[in-house]
């Protein structure tokens, strides 16, 4: 009858009544359990949304960072190709892209270094030239150097091996040891490089000293002065470094090749007395424990690619993982830093399953880009 009234509520005193209340009614209750558990499958499905826009922005910024970095090699190539007969137009191209690189570097400090795809083995003079810049940039920014630091240190790595274009291709590319007289002739490049310096109007002198000195080592076994300790330009000791670690992972000699993480390894347990230990470290510590460009075997069991580090991060890198039933073209990228899985150790690419390896795809060539997390 009240409900008749259209009353919305009444109040009631329990001690004037002489009935006790009604129980609940059943079907609110179970009303008001499928609210809970819509409510729970919103949560759910928010989250996975947010889950899918992450990954979806992560693989537009390295989307964004291989244009970037394919700009870039182009720029490079330019540069190397007018070396011989149009060297002012070339040291001016190289002086613009650098410009734009080290802007790049010094705009945040939150900076992500991602894997590239190096896709023309020929061309490994292009790759080696900016991949040492692009490491020895990184080195660099950590050890507090100035934009202009920064500008005359990847201008240097950029040109360190530039005496190589005299060099007979058939050295530069043989796949088996060289020869006594094909290795003291491959050591002429750095006088070669030298002397095409000089020849090179406004040529910075930072950069000629490094293209001479970056095949020394501070225990005097180097070439082609066996200068010890600091008697190596400060500069070059930096170039030194992240030359040594690109050529590991890119000898010619195939056997020989060594996967990032193995280079690191070698470079630490075998090398200290070579390098400038703070620049060795450095070179450590930003690459991370499992470098981009390393197989892991994740604590889940699933088999993944490192393909990028952030700087705040070191431990948790993105991995990208095998899974069979999704497409290559789309397989899964976990985050680890977002995720209570861990890497449990590093596999060498010729121990993969070759469906795991075609799936993976690890980079014969390791080349490394940066962006920042503006």
């Amino acid at each position: 009858m009240i409900r008749h009234l259209g009353v919305k509520f009444v109040y009631f005193n329990p001690e004037q009544s002489d009935v006790s209340p009604l129980p609940a009614n059943q079907p609110q209750a179970e009303v008001k359990k499928g609210d809970a558990l819509d409510l729970e499958a919103q949560k759910l499905w928010q989250e996975k949304q947010k889950r899918i826009e992450k990954l979806s922005a992560y693989r537009r910024r390295v989307i964004q960072c291989e244009k970037e970095f394919e700009r870039s090699l182009a720029r490079m190539r330019s540069v190397m190709t007018k070396i011989r007969n149009r060297p002012a137009d070339a040291v001016g191209e190289a002086k613009q892209l650098i410009d734009d690189i080290v802007e790049k570097l010094m705009c945040d400090d939150n900076v992500t270094l991602h894997l590239m795809n190096g896709k023309n083995e020929f061309e490994d003079i292009y790759f080696h030239s900016l991949n040492v810049a692009v490491i020895a940039m990184m080195i660099g920014r950590a050890k507090g150097y100035s934009a202009e630091q920064l500008k005359a240190l990847s201008f240097a790595a950029l040109f360190h091996d530039m005496g190589k274009i005299k060099i007979p291709t058939a050295i530069l590319r043989k796949q088996t040891p060289l020869s006594e007289p094909e290795s003291n002739y491959l050591k002429l490049h750095t006088k070669y490089g030298l002397d095409m310096a000089n020849q090179i109007e406004d040529f910075p002198e930072s950069a000629k000293t490094v293209i001479a000195q970056h095949h020394e080592l501070r225990d005097g076994s180097g070439y082609p002065e066996g200068l010890k300790g600091d008697e190596i330009d400060e500069l070059a000791q930096v170039i030194i470094v992240a030359n040594a670690f690109d050529n590991l992972c890119h000898t010619p000699i195939a056997s020989e090749q060594k996967i990032p993480y193995t280079a690191l390894s070698h470079l630490y347990k075998n090398c200290k007395h070579l390098y400038k230990e703070e620049n060795l470290n450095i070179l450590i510590k930003f690459m991370g424990v499992f470098p981009p460009g390393t197989v892991v075997q994740l604590s889940n069991n699933m088999v993944g690619l490192v393909i990028s580090v952030n700087a705040s991060h070191l431990l948790f890198p993105n991995v990208l993982v095998y899974d069979p039933a999704v497409p290559r073209t789309q397989a899964p990228i976990i985050d680890l830093a977002s995720k209570d899985i861990k890497i449990v150790n590093a596999i060498h690419p010729s121990k993969l399953p070759e469906k795991i390896k075609e799936y993976l795809n690890p980079r014969s060539r390791i080349s490394y880009f940066f962006d920042s997390d503006e």
